[in-house]
């Protein structure tokens, strides 16, 4: 596992640097385009690429939400934005993120998400179970005045696969694995206000895709489409933005759509909390080791 753990790392160390970089920056003004699409060039001057385009979700939008080539929605002062960002080196993912908040009122979601990652990282180790995992952090959680979102929660991941199998819990469940060190998991509280539902529902945008198989077509020009995707993106999730300027915005459209009807390309919609309230969350890599664990976007 020698090279595939230092593949991990060092996805892990340029993930966690640009983390920190965004943290500190205020982004009030500032469009989500320029947002996603300045972090995904960060990423690359560190010399990785983007695991999934940079997801810029907004105040009760858990997850999800990409810009669009030139999206104009702007951040302003009320908005709290979670900005989750995945960097890949040869195919083994760091996947993280941080919780930007300009409306004091909501500072707490942030501290509680932080609080229960922290947690819920200080009690992992091989052979720590998952529902552990999720008690640890719904309880802090709780204890600091918010509710976890009960239907989102982080995941194991494989070289090119950010969602492998495996679910790590955000809330106690019955039914659990235990963590192994062969694997690299993701642990991401999500946390809603007191009026929430702890729950999130599908919406109607969706601008992140994936290849899900290469099986051909009858139309040419989707079947060049696809080898497009897969020499550039793998099975990874990818943006339209990040098509242009090898497609116009009105062609990547239409083969896309073409796409996602033939069960080709699947796109994910966004994840909204249930009754409208706003969302935070933090979110680690790590892999367990058997005194405890090694977080590669620390």
């Amino acid at each position: 596992m020698a090279l595939q753990l230092q593949d991990y790392i060092s996805a892990g160390k340029i993930a966690s640097e640009v983390r920190e970089n965004a943290r500190k920056r205020y982004y009030v003004g500032t469009t989500l385009y320029e947002i996603c699409e300045s972090i995904e060039k960060e990423i690359r001057q560190k010399g990785g690429k983007p695991a999934f385009p940079v997801n810029t979700s907004l105040n009760d939008i858990a997850a999800h939400y990409t810009a669009e080539p030139n999206d104009q929605i702007t951040v302003k002062e009320t908005d709290i934005i979670k900005i989750d960002l995945g960097v890949q080196i040869n195919g083994y993912i760091a996947d993280t993120a941080v919780t930007l908040c300009y409306d004091p009122k909501y500072d707490y979601l942030v501290q509680a998400a932080e609080a229960a990652l922290k947690e819920a990282i200080s009690i992992i180790r091989i052979g720590t179970k998952s529902s552990d995992v999720g008690k640890i952090i719904e309880s802090t959680v709780k204890q600091m005045g918010g509710i976890p979102i009960a239907n989102l929660s982080g995941h194991s991941l494989e070289q090119y696969t950010i969602h492998a199998g495996k679910s790590v819990p955000n809330i106690w469940s019955i039914g659990s694995f235990s963590f192994q060190g062969t694997e690299a998991y993701a642990c991401e509280p999500f946390v809603t206000t007191p009026e929430g539902s702890g729950f999130v529902r599908e919406g109607r945008t969706r601008n992140i895709f994936s290849l899900v198989t290469r099986k051909r077509t009858k139309d040419e020009q989707a079947n060049k489409m696809i080898d497009y995707l897969w020499n550039k993106f793998n099975m990874l999730p990818f943006a339209l933005r990040w098509c242009i300027p090898d497609y116009d915005e009105k062609t990547g459209r239409e083969l896309l759509e073409k796409l996602i009807q033939n069960k080709i390309v699947r796109s994910y919609p966004i994840l909204v909390e249930a009754n409208n309230q706003k969302v935070a969350q933090a979110e680690h890599t790590f892999i367990p080791v058997s005194d405890g664990v090694n977080v590669t976007t620390l």
